[in-house]
């Protein structure tokens, strides 16, 4: 958490922080921030059939994925990545996937999909790689975070 926090204070990037209880789903986190402004994210990281390619899907928690759309949208099969997969690319465990993970990413190999219908919305909520806490960013600052670290993405119709 240290680590994305430094990270927003020195790209002088605006958040709010909540602290809580440890929530592993994205409906225990939402619990915390009832009332709150702010569309509640699932980031979901993945793996293609091979375990070769690597991915990012980030959508509005009240959606679920449709997994053949999103094969169908990367011509690959999906699945959820193994632990060791999230803990050696992200740095992170499962329960706490979010787009700070990136910052771990030493291999920059991390295929970045966002769900088209949060483009619209001011702001988004993330664990800060803890999840103990959410975080309040703007959507806007989600894409400077990427463009920062230098990650393509693509915003996508789920």
């Amino acid at each position: 958490m240290k680590k994305v926090l430094e990270y927003l204070k020195n790209k002088k990037m605006k958040y709010e922080i909540i602290y809580h209880p440890p929530a592993i789903t994205t409906e225990e986190a939402d619990k915390y921030i009832e009332g709150k402004e702010g569309i509640r994210s699932k980031t979901m990281f993945m793996a293609n059939k091979k375990d070769k390619k690597f991915y990012l899907i980030i959508m509005d928690d009240s959606k679920r994925l449709d997994i053949k759309k999103m094969n169908e949208i990367i011509n690959d099969k999906l699945h959820f990545a193994k632990e060791e997969q999230l803990i050696e690319k992200l740095g992170l465990k499962p329960g706490t996937v979010s787009i700070f993970g990136l910052l771990n990413n030493k291999d920059h190999d991390i295929n970045i999909y966002i769900d088209k219908e949060i483009m619209n919305e001011k702001l988004i909520t993330f664990h800060p790689n803890d999840n103990t806490a959410t975080i309040f960013i703007t959507v806007e600052d989600m894409l400077k975070i990427f463009d920062d670290l230098d990650y393509n993405y693509e915003v996508i119709e789920l």
